[in-house]
């Protein structure tokens, strides 16, 4: 009989890949904490085999931060990508022993929501100009998200289990889209960004 129950957790999330453009680049290399809430369910075929989905809301994405300083003049940028999924993982679990198993298996997740957060100030001859922005990303970002992850649980006897997960993400999370400037179109391509997430979860299995 299928064991079912709620899980929840952290994410320690990043975004991995970089843009090089006019000889800079841009990448978002700082990870930043999210949350994932959910449930499974865990179907054993014997002792050491199961098959465990799941169905997880996910806040994932990256961080960027960037300064300049000269005479009289600095500037810094904080820059958030914030992305929100509803994943469906299917594991394949192994019991090492009763207590602890490993798994593995492949992911898809479906974007909801895309935002990118700007705080960002200004001094410029001893005045500071304070500014924050809020775009939807949802246009440039994939509605799916396939994947692969890999992890480890210890099971209790009184139901309850702590598991960690990384997901690797395969597929690039943006797609190019047309943006209009000032009266004029042009193309944003699709960068290779990709997600990585770390998930620490604590659960109850009934």
């Amino acid at each position: 009989m299928p064991l079912f129950g709620p899980k929840a957790g952290v994410n320690f999330a990043k975004v991995n890949g970089e843009i090089k453009e006019d000889g800079e680049t841009f990448k978002f290399d700082i990870g930043q904490t999210g949350f994932h809430v959910g449930a499974f369910a865990e179907i054993k075929f014997n002792d050491k085999f199961a098959i465990q989905p799941e169905l997880l809301y996910s806040v994932q994405g990256g961080r960027y931060e960037d300064s300049e300083s000269g005479p009289g003049f600095s500037y810094e940028e904080e820059t958030k990508w914030n992305l929100h999924y509803i994943n469906v993982p299917i594991m394949a679990k192994y019991y090492i022993i009763p207590s602890v198993a490993i798994e593995a298996g492949p992911y898809v997740g479906f974007n909801i929501k895309s935002e990118a957060k700007s705080e960002g100030s200004a001094t410029i001859a001893g005045v500071t100009v304070n500014e924050d922005e809020t775009e939807d990303m949802k246009k440039g970002t994939n509605s799916i998200d396939f994947g692969l992850g890999a992890g480890a649980s210890f099971n209790m006897d009184n139901g309850f289990f702590v598991g960690a997960r990384y997901n690797m993400g395969l597929t690039k999370i943006s797609k190019e889209y047309t943006e209009t400037f000032e009266g004029i179109e042009y193309k944003v391509p699709a960068y290779d960004f990709k997600n990585g997430v770390i998930q620490v979860s604590v659960g109850y299995k009934f």
